[in-house]
């Protein structure tokens, strides 16, 4: 299982599992596509790379997820593989996905943020909780 959905009373609670960080990470950014999309359906037909940097894990995690929400936005991107590696506190992302279908892809929920509140990063379980604004 790469993430679960928590209880929350007006948005959409993730917890993101793995045995690295980078895979938690890598795990939330498939959470937020498949809080939006079914991200099972998506195929891996282009490849896009970021790097994003923050001053903490949490700020890196804000970051690294708000940069998929503007891709989406301004590219109409969805993925469904993430290759996540930390250099210090830069994120370098590679992801492949293709352009958003409606009729392909099965949309869910619009997510217009992501928040820091409640969010958490456990290095040591690891562990992150997020919480999507819809």
């Amino acid at each position: 299982m790469k993430y679960r959905t928590l209880d929350h009373t007006a948005d959409v609670m993730v917890e993101a599992f793995g045995r690295s960080l980078e895979e938690c990470f890598s795990n939330a950014a498939y959470a937020l596509m498949d809080q939006m999309v079914d991200a099972s359906k998506v195929r891996e037909r282009e490849e896009r790379q970021f790097v994003v940097e923050g001053h903490d894990h949490e700020s890196m995690l804000y970051n690294f997820l708000s940069e998929f929400l503007y891709v989406f936005d301004v590219t109409g991107m969805v993925f469904s593989r993430f290759s996540v590696t930390f250099f210090g506190n830069e994120v370098h992302c590679r992801a492949w996905g293709e352009k958003y279908d409606a009729r392909r892809h099965d949309p869910k929920k619009e997510i217009k943020a992501i928040t820091y509140h409640m969010m958490s990063v456990d290095p040591v379980r690891p562990l992150v909780r997020v919480v999507f604004d819809i």
